[in-house]
Protein backbone atom coordinates (compact mmCIF):
# COMPACT_ATOMS: atom_id res chain seq x y z
CA UNK A 1 0.00 0.00 0.00
CA UNK A 2 1.15 3.50 -0.69
CA UNK A 3 2.49 5.68 1.73
CA UNK A 4 -1.23 7.98 1.20
CA UNK A 5 -3.25 4.98 1.52
CA UNK A 6 -1.86 3.62 4.44
CA UNK A 7 -2.09 7.37 6.19
CA UNK A 8 -5.34 7.46 5.36
CA UNK A 9 -6.11 4.12 6.61
CA UNK A 10 -4.33 5.40 9.69
CA UNK A 11 -6.77 8.17 9.94
CA UNK A 12 -9.98 6.88 9.39
CA UNK A 13 -11.61 7.37 13.02
CA UNK A 14 -10.46 11.16 13.04
CA UNK A 15 -11.72 11.10 9.50
CA UNK A 16 -15.37 9.72 10.20
CA UNK A 17 -15.42 11.98 13.36
CA UNK A 18 -15.33 14.65 10.83
CA UNK A 19 -18.01 13.58 8.43
CA UNK A 20 -20.14 13.05 11.14
CA UNK A 21 -19.57 15.92 13.00
CA UNK A 22 -23.05 18.15 13.43
CA UNK A 23 -21.84 21.13 11.13
CA UNK A 24 -20.87 19.04 8.19
CA UNK A 25 -24.05 16.91 8.52
CA UNK A 26 -25.91 20.80 8.76
CA UNK A 27 -24.18 21.79 5.59
CA UNK A 28 -25.70 18.84 3.71
CA UNK A 29 -29.37 18.80 4.61
CA UNK A 30 -28.98 22.57 4.54
CA UNK A 31 -30.17 23.05 8.76
CA UNK A 32 -26.96 24.17 9.75
CA UNK A 33 -27.68 27.81 11.31
CA UNK A 34 -26.18 30.65 9.10
CA UNK A 35 -24.58 32.39 12.19
CA UNK A 36 -22.40 29.26 12.57
CA UNK A 37 -21.75 29.10 8.99
CA UNK A 38 -20.59 32.91 9.03
CA UNK A 39 -17.77 31.90 11.51
CA UNK A 40 -16.97 29.40 9.36
CA UNK A 41 -16.46 32.10 6.52
CA UNK A 42 -14.19 34.47 8.68
CA UNK A 43 -12.05 31.90 10.18
CA UNK A 44 -11.76 29.94 6.76
CA UNK A 45 -10.75 33.05 5.12
CA UNK A 46 -8.03 33.89 7.60
CA UNK A 47 -6.74 30.62 7.38
CA UNK A 48 -6.38 30.80 3.30
CA UNK A 49 -4.04 33.92 4.21
CA UNK A 50 -1.80 31.76 6.16
CA UNK A 51 -2.50 28.78 3.68
CA UNK A 52 -1.00 30.77 0.71
CA UNK A 53 1.73 31.37 2.59
CA UNK A 54 2.84 27.42 3.22
CA UNK A 55 1.98 26.75 -0.70
CA UNK A 56 4.46 29.54 -1.28
CA UNK A 57 7.40 27.96 1.20
CA UNK A 58 5.92 24.65 -0.63
CA UNK A 59 7.10 26.22 -4.01
CA UNK A 60 10.39 27.19 -3.24
CA UNK A 61 10.85 23.42 -1.25
CA UNK A 62 10.59 21.71 -4.97
CA UNK A 63 13.27 20.36 -6.15
CA UNK A 64 12.11 20.17 -9.47
CA UNK A 65 10.41 22.38 -11.66
CA UNK A 66 6.93 20.77 -12.28
CA UNK A 67 6.28 20.72 -8.84
CA UNK A 68 7.74 24.63 -8.45
CA UNK A 69 5.15 25.11 -11.08
CA UNK A 70 2.21 23.50 -9.60
CA UNK A 71 2.34 24.94 -6.38
CA UNK A 72 3.41 28.36 -7.88
CA UNK A 73 -0.14 27.83 -9.62
CA UNK A 74 -1.75 26.89 -7.08
CA UNK A 75 -0.70 30.07 -5.25
CA UNK A 76 -2.16 32.53 -7.35
CA UNK A 77 -5.26 30.32 -7.52
CA UNK A 78 -5.68 30.37 -3.43
CA UNK A 79 -4.72 34.42 -3.52
CA UNK A 80 -6.41 35.38 -6.95
CA UNK A 81 -9.51 32.96 -7.74
CA UNK A 82 -10.22 31.19 -4.60
CA UNK A 83 -10.50 33.91 -2.23
CA UNK A 84 -12.40 36.09 -4.07
CA UNK A 85 -14.52 33.27 -4.79
CA UNK A 86 -15.01 33.17 -1.14
CA UNK A 87 -15.74 36.90 -1.17
CA UNK A 88 -18.31 36.45 -3.06
CA UNK A 89 -19.61 33.32 -1.19
CA UNK A 90 -19.76 35.67 1.47
CA UNK A 91 -21.66 38.46 0.32
CA UNK A 92 -24.39 36.07 0.07
CA UNK A 93 -24.42 35.62 3.72
CA UNK A 94 -24.44 39.35 4.61
CA UNK A 95 -20.77 39.42 5.05
CA UNK A 96 -18.43 42.04 3.44
CA UNK A 97 -15.01 42.13 2.28
CA UNK A 98 -14.37 44.20 5.44
CA UNK A 99 -15.98 42.04 7.85
CA UNK A 100 -13.45 39.21 6.51
CA UNK A 101 -10.55 41.09 6.93
CA UNK A 102 -11.66 43.01 10.16
CA UNK A 103 -11.91 38.98 11.49
CA UNK A 104 -9.68 37.49 14.43
CA UNK A 105 -8.56 34.20 14.66
CA UNK A 106 -9.84 32.21 17.01
CA UNK A 107 -7.55 29.94 18.70
CA UNK A 108 -8.40 26.53 16.52
CA UNK A 109 -7.23 28.44 13.58
CA UNK A 110 -4.49 29.85 15.09
CA UNK A 111 -3.33 26.95 15.94
CA UNK A 112 -3.94 25.04 12.84
CA UNK A 113 -1.94 27.82 10.68
CA UNK A 114 0.47 28.22 13.09
CA UNK A 115 1.48 24.65 12.53
CA UNK A 116 1.32 24.50 8.75
CA UNK A 117 3.49 27.44 8.79
CA UNK A 118 6.08 26.03 11.29
CA UNK A 119 5.87 22.50 9.51
CA UNK A 120 6.88 24.57 5.97
CA UNK A 121 9.54 26.87 7.61
CA UNK A 122 11.13 23.84 9.54
CA UNK A 123 10.02 20.61 6.99
CA UNK A 124 11.17 19.65 3.93
CA UNK A 125 8.58 19.46 1.41
CA UNK A 126 6.99 16.01 1.88
CA UNK A 127 6.27 17.74 5.31
CA UNK A 128 4.49 20.23 3.62
CA UNK A 129 2.48 17.93 1.67
CA UNK A 130 1.78 15.59 4.39
CA UNK A 131 0.29 18.41 7.00
CA UNK A 132 -1.27 20.24 3.50
CA UNK A 133 -3.15 16.81 2.55
CA UNK A 134 -5.74 16.08 5.07
CA UNK A 135 -7.62 19.64 4.02
CA UNK A 136 -7.73 18.78 0.18
CA UNK A 137 -8.32 15.49 0.75
CA UNK A 138 -10.89 15.67 3.42
CA UNK A 139 -12.73 18.46 2.18
CA UNK A 140 -12.88 16.44 -1.29
CA UNK A 141 -14.15 13.44 0.44
CA UNK A 142 -16.71 15.15 2.69
CA UNK A 143 -18.16 17.28 -0.04
CA UNK A 144 -18.79 13.97 -2.53
CA UNK A 145 -20.31 11.92 0.01
CA UNK A 146 -22.75 15.26 0.40
CA UNK A 147 -22.99 15.67 -2.84
CA UNK A 148 -24.38 11.72 -3.35
CA UNK A 149 -27.24 12.59 -0.93
CA UNK A 150 -31.06 12.81 -1.70
CA UNK A 151 -31.24 16.10 0.39
CA UNK A 152 -34.25 18.04 1.04
CA UNK A 153 -34.46 21.77 -0.47
CA UNK A 154 -33.52 23.27 2.55
CA UNK A 155 -30.08 22.19 1.75
CA UNK A 156 -29.72 24.51 -1.28
CA UNK A 157 -28.27 27.41 0.39
CA UNK A 158 -25.25 25.24 0.67
CA UNK A 159 -24.97 23.76 -2.27
CA UNK A 160 -22.73 25.55 -3.94
CA UNK A 161 -19.89 25.21 -0.96
CA UNK A 162 -20.35 21.17 -2.10
CA UNK A 163 -20.51 21.77 -5.53
CA UNK A 164 -16.98 23.38 -4.94
CA UNK A 165 -15.29 21.06 -3.19
CA UNK A 166 -16.81 17.57 -5.08
CA UNK A 167 -15.74 19.33 -8.21
CA UNK A 168 -13.51 17.35 -10.45
CA UNK A 169 -10.71 20.21 -10.19
CA UNK A 170 -10.40 20.02 -6.39
CA UNK A 171 -10.33 16.30 -6.67
CA UNK A 172 -7.45 16.96 -9.27
CA UNK A 173 -5.63 18.71 -6.77
CA UNK A 174 -5.83 16.42 -4.05
CA UNK A 175 -5.09 13.50 -5.99
CA UNK A 176 -2.01 15.57 -7.16
CA UNK A 177 -0.87 16.08 -3.50
CA UNK A 178 -1.33 12.37 -2.59
CA UNK A 179 0.76 11.23 -5.25
CA UNK A 180 3.55 13.69 -4.96
CA UNK A 181 3.79 12.20 -0.99
CA UNK A 182 4.03 8.99 -2.51
CA UNK A 183 6.81 9.96 -4.56
CA UNK A 184 8.71 11.96 -2.37
CA UNK A 185 8.58 9.17 0.17
CA UNK A 186 9.89 6.16 -1.96
CA UNK A 187 13.50 6.98 -0.20
CA UNK A 188 12.54 7.69 3.07
CA UNK A 189 13.36 5.80 6.51
CA UNK A 190 11.06 4.30 8.85
CA UNK A 191 11.74 7.10 11.48
CA UNK A 192 10.82 9.71 8.26
CA UNK A 193 7.73 7.98 7.16
CA UNK A 194 6.91 7.90 11.37
CA UNK A 195 7.48 11.47 11.11
CA UNK A 196 5.08 12.58 8.03
CA UNK A 197 2.37 10.08 9.80
CA UNK A 198 2.57 12.11 12.90
CA UNK A 199 2.34 14.95 10.65
CA UNK A 200 -0.77 14.15 8.61
CA UNK A 201 -2.25 12.82 12.30
CA UNK A 202 -1.80 16.30 13.70
CA UNK A 203 -3.33 18.22 10.90
CA UNK A 204 -6.33 15.64 10.89
CA UNK A 205 -7.32 16.70 14.32
CA UNK A 206 -7.03 20.23 13.37
CA UNK A 207 -9.77 19.74 10.88
CA UNK A 208 -11.90 18.20 13.20
CA UNK A 209 -11.23 21.41 15.52
CA UNK A 210 -11.84 23.51 13.03
CA UNK A 211 -15.51 22.03 12.64
CA UNK A 212 -15.87 22.36 16.48
CA UNK A 213 -14.99 25.84 16.51
CA UNK A 214 -17.19 26.95 13.71
CA UNK A 215 -20.17 25.26 15.46
CA UNK A 216 -19.86 26.32 19.16
CA UNK A 217 -18.77 30.03 17.50
CA UNK A 218 -21.17 33.03 18.77
CA UNK A 219 -21.19 34.36 14.96
CA UNK A 220 -19.98 37.76 16.03
CA UNK A 221 -18.11 40.27 13.74
CA UNK A 222 -14.99 38.76 15.31
CA UNK A 223 -16.00 35.51 14.42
Amino acid sequence: MSLSGRLRERAAGVWERELAHPFVQGLGDGTLDEARFRVWLRQDYLFLVEYARVVALAAARAEDLESMGRFAELLQSTLRSEMDLHRRYAAQFGLSADDLEAAVPQPATRAYTDFLVRTAYEGPLAAIVAALLPCAWGYGEIATRLAARADPPAADRYREWIRTYSSPEFAAYADWLRGLLDLLSESLSGAEERRLEEIFMTASEHEVRFWDMAWAGDGGANG
